[in-house]
């Protein structure tokens, strides 16, 4: 399919250019550091959660049966029916209310921006989730600020079980990109595009903290809500952290594994360069970073095909990390994140304004006062269950008494106009309907029209 002969042509560009392979030339440009600080980096992660990984495997093939290790069966042994437990609490239709109340709630503004949403699938829709902006931010050389127009898309299906959690999800996801794009302001558009110098990890690490705080115990009271209005029950996000907690070690190697396959994919000599030797490299990385073959193939990722995605992985990594690292900042200097209205403004000053005019690494240690390390997600994962559900607990209960029926009338203020889509149907628009709220009632409606089974569920 060309792959080989796409691997060897970017190599010897990347030479060309002076750089090591095609994989240090892309984190040098995206990230402003080189392959071998990257790696350094992350063999640290790599050799930290190691024995995570270990002693989580052998406790899954002891729970669940040797069979639970194989590729096609880990999700589901790990998740079991808490998925379809969980489904009622984020009806489809609640999804947009629930973001823009969440957001609104921790303080952040789009700057006068315009969202067009078009979150359902369709035949012949692109498939995959994403954010873009065909006119950036900046402040013009007269003072005066241009705001972002921001395109956003995703495939929900709001008949199948789940769709509501994962819209919700890639709302808060995809709408944190959005947010921090809407908030930099400098003197040229130039600060506020997404490729490089802005830094993969950079632009990841504003939409990956913001969707962590779905699966905070906090967050759920407030908004994981079914269609008549109960919160989601303590027990079963218990039961949702049990299930989940002891394997996303899981997910962290599975993320490592991209990288160190392209790191090595891009090392391998020209001369033994073949489909082959491609796929035994892959199976390899698998059994050394995961322990086994992967519910997903690192071949099937499709980051290693396009160009702009190629070589990139690593930034969720490094966003993750970052995250981690964020959420300690914010718990140690105000106790809350979730609703906490200090969270958006903190945010905006730290990590949006300055667009890609400063380093990832410079942002993140200024924000918290710490080098990026791994040190906050790897106790995260090594934290015991049972003390971390005392934690949520305990979080659970002052949202529960904090809770006065306030916030879910309170006005929803972002400062954007909002279009909701499909395709070139236009659904709902904030500017027609009055405001935010007033969109998201006619979105529900909507909904519920096209869908009535699932609404009805």
């Amino acid at each position: 399919n060309g792959f080989v002969e796409l691997v060897r042509a970017r190599n010897a560009m990347a030479r060309e250019l002076g750089y090591e392979d095609f994989y240090d030339y892309k984190v040098t440009q995206a990230e402003g550091f080189g392959k071998g600080a990257l790696f350094g980096m992350l063999d640290t992660l790599e050799q930290g959660t190691r024995p995570l990984m270990e002693e989580a495997r052998a406790n899954l093939a002891a729970a669940k049966g040797e069979a639970a290790l194989l590729a096609y069966n880990s999700a589901y042994m790990m998740a079991g029916s808490v998925t379809q437990k969980l489904d009622p609490y984020f009806p489809f239709e609640h999804a947009v209310e629930q973001w823009g109340r969440s957001f609104a709630a921790l303080g952040i503004s789009y700057e006068g921006a315009s969202m067009r949403l078009d979150l359902l699938d369709r035949k012949g829709k692109y498939s995959n989730g994403f954010c873009h902006w065909p006119q950036p931010a900046w402040v013009k050389a007269d003072g005066s600020f241009q705001p972002t127009v921001t395109h956003f898309t995703s495939l929900a299906d709001p008949s199948a079980v789940g769709s509501g959690h994962t819209a919700l999800t890639t709302l808060m996801h995809e709408a944190g990109h959005a947010a921090h794009f809407a908030n930099i302001k400098m003197p040229s558009p130039l600060f506020s595009q997404e490729r490089a110098p802005t830094s993969v990890a950079y632009a990841e690490l504003q939409s990956m903290f913001l969707d962590s705080l779905v699966g905070d115990a906090a967050w759920r009271f407030q908004y994981a809500r079914d269609r008549e209005g109960s919160p989601l029950p303590f027990a079963l996000h218990e039961e949702d952290v049990r299930a989940k907690h002891p394997y996303e070690v899981f997910s962290l190697r599975a993320m490592l594994a991209v990288p160190y396959f392209e790191k090595a994919l891009y090392e391998l000599p020209d001369g033994e360069l073949s489909a082959a030797a491609i796929q035994a490299l892959a199976d390899e990385v698998e059994t050394r970073i995961q322990g086994g073959p992967g519910g997903r193939p690192l071949l099937s990722v499709p980051h290693l095909l396009s160009d702009e995605a190629s070589c990139y992985y690593h930034g969720y990594v490094l966003a993750e990390m970052a995250v981690h690292q964020t959420r300690a900042f914010f718990a140690a200097r105000d106790g809350v994140i979730v609703d906490n209205p200090r969270v958006g403004p903190t945010l905006r000053d730290a990590y949006w304004r300055p667009g890609n005019s400063e380093p990832f690494l410079g942002l993140v240690e200024r924000l918290t006062g710490k080098p990026l390390t791994g040190d906050s997600w790897v106790a995260t994962l090594q934290q015991p269950v049972d003390e971390l559900l005392e934690e949520e607990r305990a979080a659970y209960a002052a949202a529960a008494k904090a809770a006065n029926g306030a916030a879910a009338k309170a006005a929803v203020d972002l400062d954007m106009r909002v279009t909701l889509v499909d395709g070139d149907e236009v659904i709902a628009d904030t500017t027609e309907e009055g405001d935010f709220l007033a969109a998201c009632k006619k979105f529900e409606g909507h909904i519920r029209q096209r869908f009535p089974r699932a609404a009805a569920a």
